[in-house]
């Protein structure tokens, strides 16, 4: 599921393969991956527009256009931003094909459309980014403890709301309590500020090397690296590492170490 990481990534497919190029065509080829706008208008308000600087929040991707709307991308669980030549083979989930100056393809893949593409006005992105939290790689410490200090729930559940912070999934926050030795089942308000500010390093450590990473990196020195393992051990401790659901999706965590 692609997370802030990935998102930031695509962020740099776009700005590598479409900054200052302009729309040439627009090709839906499946209009279930557009939100809140038909075909004919994509077309219309894209076709002929250069594509400006992209900027992320979160999971969002925002890409203006010289004086018309911003293309909006949300991935979902399965989306992607892909920078493609002309004559690539169109891959079965390649949902919206862009030509940018009629030399190359910016492709929005996506294999279940759980989210998709829209366009926005000034007025669609506040109403899209004042639902969010704080961009989970700029919120400083005393904010992160602010947002996270009284909250009712799980840790998890508080971390992976994005309204309270923008950009953290199920495989970041694992990484993260896993490596601040925090339960994820901890009720955020019995974190002592100690915790918290242990957590926020984590975090910071874990989006500094994903983003490098463009994803959570599947290391064996990490969470990540045992997940899938028919007896996953704990890289840390050797313990046996434990599933569960928490805030309704599948949680790894050691007992061990992580109490």
């Amino acid at each position: 599921m692609p997370e802030l990481p990935d998102v930031e990534g695509f962020r740099e497919v776009l700005m590598t393969c479409g900054r200052r190029r302009c729309v040439t065509d627009v090709e839906v080829r499946d209009a279930g991956a557009l939100r809140g706008v038909t075909v004919r208008r994509l077309r219309r308000e894209l076709k002929g527009r250069r594509l400006g600087k992209a900027w992320r929040h979160g999971k969002w991707l925002f890409v203006p256009t010289d004086g018309g709307p911003t293309l909006v991308c949300h991935f979902g669980m399965t989306g992607a931003l892909l920078c493609c030549a002309p004559d690539d083979p169109i891959a079965p989930h390649d949902r919206i094909v862009l030509t940018l100056d009629h030399t190359r393809h910016l492709r929005y893949r996506d294999q279940r459309k759980l989210q998709g593409v829209r366009l926005a006005d000034d007025t669609e992105l506040a109403r899209i980014t004042d639902r969010l939290g704080p961009d989970a790689s700029t919120v400083s410490g005393p904010e992160f403890r602010e947002l996270l200090s009284g909250r009712r729930g799980a840790v998890k559940s508080a971390l992976m709301d994005q309204s309270v912070i923008a950009g953290l999934g199920n495989l970041l926050c694992d990484e993260i309590l896993w490596r601040a030795h925090v339960h994820p089942r901890t009720p955020a308000r019995n974190l002592s500020k100690t915790a918290l500010r242990r957590i926020h390093t984590r975090m910071g450590r874990v989006l500094e090397t994903s983003v490098r990473a463009g994803c959570v990196p599947p290391r064996r020195s990490w969470l990540t690296g045992h997940r899938d393992d028919s007896d996953p051990e704990c890289p840390r401790c050797h313990g046996l590492l434990r599933s569960s659901r928490v805030a309704g999706r599948r949680t790894v965590w050691c007992p061990e170490c992580q109490t």
